[in-house]
C-alpha cells in the first residue's frame, strides 16, 4: 500500500520494464503469473546440491525486479516475487502437502546496510501464497552464518564452493523440529549452486535431509532439464 501511494504521489516506473506508472505494470505482473518452473541444475552441479527448481530464467525483467526489491527496497515487489518462488516450491514438492522453507542466511551487516532482509521477506510471501493454495507451508530461519565468506563476485564455480565451505550452521533449536520433515531450501537466484549446496550440507550434516531447492530465477546458463 505504501509503495503504491508513493508511486501515485511522486510518480514512478515499473521495476521490471521501466514503463512510467506503478511499481509493477500489468504486463510484468502477467509475466510473473505465467511462469513454468523447471529443473535448474548448474553445470557442473556442486556436490551435495539437492534438486534445484527455478520459477523463471534470470532474464532482463526478472533480474530488474529482484535487484529493485533487494537493493532499492521496493518492498511491494516481495508479493509477486514470493508468488513466483511459491510456484518453484510447489513444483519441487511433488506429492507432499506441507513444507518447511529454509532461506539461505544473510550476513547481519548486509541486512543492516540494505535496511531489510529481502530473501526473508520474499520467503514469507511465498509461505502465504502456498497456504492460499492449501499447502501447509512454514518459514524456518534455521540456518546462520558461522563465518562470513569472501565476496563471491568474479569467482569460478570451484572457488565459490571452496569459499563457502563450512560457512553455514544449523541453529540448534531447529534441529528436532525439522527432523523427518519435508524441507526445501530457498534463495532468490541460482548461478553456480554453491550457496544452496552449502545450505543443504549444513542441514544434512545434522541429519536433516533436504527434499529440494527452489529459487525465483536461474541465470541464463542454467537451462531447463533436457535442453
Amino acid at each position: 500500500m505504501w509503495g503504491a501511494a508513493v508511486d501515485l504521489l511522486l510518480g514512478g516506473d515499473c521495476a521490471g520494464c521501466g514503463r512510467p506508472g506503478v511499481t509493477l505494470c500489468d504486463g510484468c505482473r502477467g509475466l510473473l503469473s505465467r511462469l513454468t518452473p523447471f529443473r535448474a541444475w548448474p553445470d557442473p552441479p556442486p556436490s551435495g546440491l539437492a534438486p534445484p527448481t527455478a520459477a523463471a530464467p534470470y532474464g532482463e525483467e526478472i533480474r530488474r525486479l529482484v535487484i529493485a526489491h533487494k537493493e532499492n527496497a521496493r518492498y511491494p515487489l516481495a508479493h509477486p516475487l514470493g508468488a513466483a518462488l511459491a510456484t518453484a516450491v510447489q513444483a519441487a514438492l511433488g506429492e507432499h502437502g506441507g513444507v518447511w522453507l529454509v532461506p539461505v542466511p544473510s550476513a547481519g551487516a548486509t541486512v543492516r546496510q540494505r535496511g531489510h532482509d529481502p530473501l526473508r521477506r520474499i520467503t514469507r510471501a511465498a509461505v502465504r501464497a502456498l497456504r492460499a493454495q492449501g499447502i501447509e507451508a512454514r518459514l524456518a530461519p534455521a540456518l546462520r552464518l558461522v563465518r562470513r565468506p569472501d565476496d563471491q563476485a568474479g569467482l569460478s564455480a570451484e572457488r565459490r564452493t571452496a569459499n563457502l565451505a563450512g560457512a553455514f550452521g544449523l541453529r540448534s533449536r531447529w534441529a528436532e523440529l525439522l527432523t523427518d520433515q519435508p524441507i526445501v531450501v530457498v534463495d532468490d537466484v541460482i548461478t553456480t549452486g554453491s550457496t544452496l549446496a552449502e545450505a543443504c550440507r549444513a542441514l544434512e550434516s545434522q541429519g536433516i535431509p533436504v527434499l529440494g531447492c527452489a529459487v525465483v530465477a536461474a541465470t541464463p546458463r542454467r537451462l531447463p532439464s533436457g535442453s
